[in-house]
């Protein structure tokens, strides 16, 4: 995926909304891979996340030729390899989180990343928000927890609906991590073929001998289970992921995060369209307050000042 060297606003704000919906249906392909295997839980979710990262790590072997070693700043590497460690994490909690808890709580959940974001970034980068953004942050954390609350109500994939949430939320921290580090990296001269090589490889390795130790087998599932893995390999993490790594590095992360808060009102529409999962009342209104506070940060983040 080439991307534009001096991007415009419509540019961003055009991939962004892509990387967005690519994102968006990680969870739709999750559950479809989940009930053709007719299997869940922990031991499945390591074998959906080690295989969507070793085939991403697989498409992207020729980006390791790319990657002008010399010219790289102290740490990128190790930057790159940290943020490596906490995708691989992160995958392992939040879709272990689908099996337990419905669509639109782990993703409403696993999207309250604006939080996190924001207080690393004010320690971390000297990053400053307005009272607009930070009231539309307020607002849009808002909606999402009613997403999460309204879901209770509805048809989960399990019975342990706590325990999902929790992975969810446990799944945001470490993505908030894997955006930053890989920011870093990127700022200390990796280009972003060359990090997401990196991150996506460090990940694959960390994810692929622990179902394994769960006694589950990589091999006897259907050709169709496989053809989802492959799909969330090519459309949320090389497009989706891969797009919102490079967007960090052009704007700011909060403003990232606050635009992945729409995907779970689409992932939402999508888990109506695939499996009739109707979000009840209190998930739609949510959504909308949702909606309500991504617009309000994104005007007010205009006024914010990222430091170098």
């Amino acid at each position: 995926m080439n991307f534009p060297k001096q991007p415009q606003n419509w540019s961003i704000a055009l991939l962004l909304i892509i990387g967005v919906l690519a994102v968006s249906t990680s969870s739709i392909l999750i559950r479809l891979a989940n009930m053709e295997a007719g299997a869940g839980g922990l031991g499945f979710s390591l074998i959906l996340a080690a295989s969507r990262l070793s085939l991403s790590s697989l498409i992207l072997l020729p980006a390791w030729q790319k990657i002008q070693w010399n010219s790289l700043q102290p740490g990128a590497r190790r930057y790159a390899a940290a943020a490596g460690l906490c995708l691989a994490l992160h995958f392992a909690l939040w879709i272990t989180s689908l099996s337990y808890t419905s669509i639109a709580a782990s993703t409403a959940l696993v999207t309250t990343t604006p939080v996190w974001i924001a207080l690393l970034s004010r320690f971390w980068f000297g990053e400053k928000l307005t009272k607009m953004s930070i009231a539309g942050i307020t607002i849009a954390l808002a909606g999402g927890m009613a997403i999460a609350l309204g879901s209770a109500g509805a048809e989960s994939a399990g019975s342990s609906k706590l325990l999902g949430d929790f992975l969810a939320l446990a799944g945001s921290w470490l993505v908030s991590l894997y955006l930053l580090l890989g920011r870093e990296a990127q700022r200390r001269g990796l280009g972003i073929g060359g990090y997401i090589a990196i991150a996506y490889t460090v990940a694959a390795i960390v994810l692929l001998p622990l179902p394994l130790a769960f006694g589950t087998r990589y091999t006897d599932y259907s050709h169709i289970v496989y053809f989802y893995i492959l799909l969330t390999a090519v459309l949320p993490q090389l497009i989706g992921h891969t797009i919102l790594n490079w967007a960090v590095v052009q704007i700011s992360p909060t403003i990232v995060t606050l635009a992945v808060l729409f995907e779970p009102v689409a992932a939402s529409f999508l888990g109506y369209l695939v499996f009739r999962e109707v979000p009840a009342p209190a998930v739609l209104a949510g959504a909308a307050i949702l909606l309500f506070g991504v617009a309000t940060a994104t005007v007010g983040a205009k006024k914010s000042t990222v430091n170098s």
